[in-house]
């Protein structure tokens, strides 16, 4: 058996008593050596023997009275405020820092009944953390005040290990604020869901500025949106949430946007403006697109983001603001830092808690709930339910998920095509006929937005047609390069040198012509196909 040991403060008021009346009074202290059925084998008392000398030389005497093998260990401890936290907590820390805990042979509890409330929450987060090896030793006195009675003991056990109701109770909690931040839908990207647990953790604990980075219509706006809801619940937020797009705010007006101005600061300022970040005092601002921001933009922000506070635009006093700061960006920062078009220590400030947020293409196992949850959304926007039939819903998956769906959009594509298919389905019913006139229009849709930012590979799908979409991206680079230097070379010879230099100066390559001509036959294509007009 390990020796008991019980831990805790001389108290002041609950523990004082003078002459035989003491006897009729319950103190915790004293009552630790008057249970029947248990007496701990040694207790390590904490007092302030300047100011409570003569209360503690008492409690000793009549602990030794009631349990002579009772081992009482003072501790000289004086606190100057025993209602200041920080001087509170460093003093038991302290303590326990030089205590020789021994938890192989000794069993150790926290009495939390003395003290202030201070020193309970101490002594709380002090266990709970496991700086003290123990349980919380929580006393009270008897119903009814008797001579000679202990009153009631209940020990409590931080250790969350042992009580699983507890820990399920915080996993489900845990579980749905993850579920809240991706607004109700059940992804199944691994990596995604691990990128929102790190968020929620984030979020919940830490003020500090987060930047969201990946493509247009990844849902960065929303999932800032949802983190302002989150802390609110939480009342860690009391102001507004306030959203920017930042590529909206040109010249001039981006520093009054933002900042706010004073009467006559400039031409037209007939009255004082806010600004962004004085509107969101308290709350969330999310500025997406940060990186649009111009330098001097940008400058001022770091400052109101360190110091929250900032002068507006013609002003010489400062105004604060007290923010969440979430920055959302399609760009790579890293780059336009080297590029000098994003300021470097504004970048390390935000690059503290960088989430990267993948594009629906690289969720391809997500394309299925997030099929549903505009489904709902289009329920609640238009009262009116509209579901796929089998064969459809498979079709659309189909295409949705595989190679040739693109999704520049991400899930403003999405949602888009969603809404389109659910306004032109009869009777609720999404049908094939509706999901292949879909797929049809967003391989026009995308078609066109390819063709504006790559004519080479609108050549491709002019000479290979449909099966131009179907080539892996690897032959598909690979067979442009080639159509490439076939359109600039005068013969399939010269085309053929011009490909095959290196193989021909190792002396690897015996006819370059005949090589290029069987590569291109793979696809279909002759020499003279390649050619321009001119």
């Amino acid at each position: 058996m390990r020796r008991q040991v019980v831990i805790g403060f001389l108290g002041l008021q609950l523990d004082a008593g003078n002459g035989q009346g003491r006897w009729e009074k319950w103190r915790p202290s004293v009552s630790l050596a008057m249970h029947e059925d248990w007496c701990p084998d040694r207790l390590e008392l904490l007092v302030d023997q300047r100011r409570l000398g003569a209360l503690c030389e008492q409690v000793c005497t009549d602990l030794k009275a009631l349990a002579p093998d009772l081992q009482v260990v003072l501790h000289d401890l004086h606190l100057p405020d025993p209602w200041d936290f920080e001087g509170v907590y460093g003093a038991l820390f302290d303590f326990a820092q030089r205590y020789a805990f021994d938890p192989e042979n000794e069993e150790y509890l926290v009495h939390i009944t003395t003290g202030t409330h201070v020193a309970q929450i101490c002594w709380f987060l002090l266990t709970e953390a496991r700086y003290v090896p123990a349980c919380l030793l929580q006393t009270s006195p008897p119903r009814k005040q008797a001579a000679g009675h202990a009153g009631e003991r209940s020990i409590i056990d931080l250790d969350l290990a042992r009580y699983d109701r507890i820990a399920q109770r915080f996993a489900r909690a845990a579980a749905d604020t993850a579920s809240f931040l991706k607004s109700g839908i059940a992804t199944r990207s691994p990596q995604f869901n691990r990128m929102i647990e790190q968020i929620e953790r984030v979020a919940t604990r830490s003020r500090a500025p987060i930047l969201l980075m990946g493509p247009t219509g990844a849902g960065k706006s929303q999932l800032a949106r949802n983190v302002y809801e989150l802390k609110r619940q939480r009342q860690a937020l009391k102001g507004r949430f306030v959203e920017v797009n930042c590529a909206t705010l040109r010249g001039d007006g981006a520093g009054s946007a933002l900042f706010g101005h004073v009467r006559g600061a400039f031409t037209g300022a007939q009255s004082d403006r806010a600004g962004y970040l004085k509107s969101a005092d308290g709350g969330l601002l999310f500025l997406d697109e940060i990186g649009e921001l111009g330098l001097d933009e940008q400058a001022m922000l770091l400052r109101a983001i360190e110091e929250k506070r900032f002068p507006p635009l013609g002003g010489d006093r400062d105004i604060g603001s007290d923010f969440q700061l979430i920055a959302g960006t399609n760009r790579d920062l890293a780059q336009a830092v080297r590029q000098g078009r994003f300021r470097d220590d504004l970048f390390a400030r935000l690059n503290l808690w960088t989430f990267d947020l993948p594009g629906l293409k690289e969720r391809a196992q997500d394309i299925e709930p997030n099929l549903d949850f505009e489904l709902e959304r289009h329920a609640r926007l238009y009262n009116e339910h509209v579901r796929f039939n089998r064969e459809a819903r498979s079709a659309y998956l189909a295409f949705a998920t595989s190679p040739e769906a693109i999704w520049p959009g991400n899930f403003r594509d999405l949602g888009a095509s969603v809404t389109r298919m659910a306004t032109l389905s009869e009777q609720g019913r999404i049908t094939i006929a509706v999901v292949q006139d879909e797929i049809l229009r967003l391989q026009r849709l995308w078609r066109s937005a390819g063709d504006a930012e790559d004519p080479e590979l609108e050549r491709l799908r002019r000479l290979l047609g449909d099966e131009a979409v179907q080539l892996d991206r690897f032959d598909r680079v690979q067979l442009l390069e080639v159509l490439r230097v076939c359109r600039g070379a005068r013969s399939l010879s010269a085309a053929g040198r011009a490909l095959f230099q290196a193989s021909r100066a190792r002396k690897a390559s015996n006819n370059d012509a005949d090589r290029l001509r069987k590569y291109l036959q793979r696809f279909g294509l002759g020499f003279e196909q390649l050619q321009d007009p001119a």
